[in-house]
């Protein structure tokens, strides 16, 4: 279960890490072509929301490879959980049911990371 759990951490951290640099880096313009909901989220938010994920990135990763503050982990889960319920609530008042389905997808593997870190499979 150790290694599964490990498999899904570096997943999800990939996609996280991918997200945040783009939505914290990228021009708002070629950020609106990529992402439509930008343009409902002012840049400020949108650069915060970038950071927060390219955090939780790390978070999934760092703690566990240095074995250092192995809480840190099953933390970082939640908070991209909570992201997660943030996005399909934004995803559904703009009526983007594909979006809400990929941002599910991703809570439940947060979840389960979660549920695995905090639980029997801690570090």
């Amino acid at each position: 279960m150790n290694v599964f759990l490990w498999i899904l951490q570096g997943v999800l951290a990939a996609l996280f890490a991918a997200a945040g640099v783009t939505k914290s880096t990228q021009p708002r313009e070629k950020l609106i072509s990529q992402l439509p909901w930008v343009s409902d989220v002012s840049t400020p938010v949108v650069r915060l929301i970038g950071v927060t994920e390219l955090a939780g990135a790390l978070g999934l990763i760092l703690p566990g490879a240095f074995d250092i503050a192995t809480l840190l982990t099953p933390l970082a889960a939640t908070g991209l959980a909570v992201i997660m319920v943030l996005a399909m609530g934004l995803h559904a008042r703009r009526k983007e049911p594909q979006a809400i389905g990929f941002n599910a997808i991703l809570l439940i593997v947060a979840a389960i990371i979660m549920w695995g870190r905090f639980g029997p499979y801690s570090f």
